[in-house]
């Protein structure tokens, strides 16, 4: 994938908008923090259920998944454009979304993959 791909798959999510995080590139649902875009090592940060699967990925996919000493005691992984599946990446923000999004943007939007309010 390369950043327009990535950026165009976050932007695609419903009520999604572009901004920054501390001078980053950074993107919002609602206000809400989302995901944002790390310009030096050209990955996109993950946001996973646990520290285990974040090691899972990294000892499985090192060219792909890594983490620095800032995210070392979070549940998110970084993710290289040119390597991370597409589908993988966008089923992982659809998810994201749905914890930030407001519950009336998510009820509006019921395909997105997650689990729906009320489902």
């Amino acid at each position: 994938m390369t950043r327009d791909d990535v950026e165009a798959l976050i932007l695609a999510l419903p009520g999604t908008e572009r901004g920054s995080a501390y001078g980053m590139p950074a993107f919002r649902t609602a206000g809400k923090f989302l995901t944002r875009i790390r310009d030096e090592d050209d990955s996109v940060v993950v946001h996973l259920g646990s520290l285990d699967e974040r090691d899972l990925l990294v000892e499985m996919d090192p060219e792909t998944f890594f983490f620095t000493d800032h995210y070392r005691n979070h549940a998110m992984v970084l993710a290289r454009f040119e390597s991370v599946e597409p589908a993988w990446l966008g089923v992982m923000m659809a998810r994201r979304w749905r914890k930030v999004a407001p519950k009336a943007l998510q009820k509006q939007h019921p395909a997105l993959p997650g689990e729906a309010p009320g489902a």
